[in-house]
């Protein structure tokens, strides 16, 4: 593992120009067969977010291309959850910017965010937000139907059944929800934020509160649908134990907020 302190230059992307974190890279720029680079998918600027409470966070500049993946790390209020915000376009930056497939998100109003979230980028929330009402089936379809130009056909219902079938949930496609276990639930919402064919993933704290074999197995599958996907992946985490499986890891607790709040 080469670890580099922004500020230095990887020879295979867009230099990390900065002073305020640090990254750790292992597996990172997987070349093309041709030997050159992947374009970067998401290219993020020096960031700087303000809440009104005084939260402050910065973030240095990064890229990431299609199939690699990112752990951001940090304590609690660290900011983590804050930064995938940033990357799908729920939040913008008061400095820096994220880009997408080269389209600045601050330029952007506010419904080409959404349609840009709804159809681009899949996410793995926290609590999972699943929808008690819906079956397991329909909330694996829910962000079809969070864009007026999508529609629910047979391809999609098929596609939605074969991402249950590769989580290992065959023949619970029509359960409640409250009938499945913490991590059946887990992985009903991945494969909620693998159904829309996004070109980037992003999972908030995946492996929180599972016992250390799941937590593996839970890491394991998100990297492995990411890449089957061919989507960039990234990870807010705590958990030092998953950190060897990810590509390049992000430390924002090298880069401590400014003011209290909640991140």
């Amino acid at each position: 593992m080469r670890v580099m302190s922004v500020g230095s230059t990887c020879a295979q992307c867009t230099p990390c120009r900065g002073t305020l974190s640090r990254v750790s890279e292992r597996r990172d720029h997987d070349p093309k067969p041709n030997g050159a680079p992947r374009a970067p998918l998401v290219e993020v600027g020096a960031l700087v977010f303000r809440r009104a409470t005084g939260f402050t966070l910065r973030v240095p500049p990064f890229a990431l291309a299609r199939g690699e993946s990112l752990a951001v790390r940090g304590p609690s209020g660290s900011g983590k959850s804050t930064l995938l915000a940033l990357l799908s376009g729920e939040l913008v930056p008061a400095e820096g910017e994220v880009r997408h497939a080269g389209a600045s998100l601050s330029s952007m109003g506010d419904g080409a965010r959404r349609e840009l979230r709804n159809g681009s980028v899949g996410q793995v929330f926290q609590t999972f937000e699943l929808v008690a009402s819906l079956d397991v089936l329909q909330n694996v379809l829910l962000p079809f139907r969070l864009t007026d130009r999508a529609r629910i056909d047979a391809a999609r219902t098929a596609r939605a059944r074969e991402l249950l079938a590769r989580v290992g949930l065959a023949g619970k496609e029509r359960r409640a929800i409250d009938t499945l276990s913490h991590g059946e639930r887990q992985r009903v919402a991945i494969a909620r934020a693998l159904v829309t064919g996004p070109s980037l993933i992003l999972a908030d704290e995946p492996t929180g509160n599972l016992d250390p074999t799941l937590k593996r197995a839970v890491a394991e599958l998100l990297l492995a649908e990411s890449r089957a996907a061919n989507a960039a992946l990234v990870v807010a985490t705590h958990d030092e134990s998953i950190m060897p499986l990810f590509g390049r890891t992000l430390d924002l607790a090298a880069t401590p907020p400014h003011g209290g709040g909640s991140a």
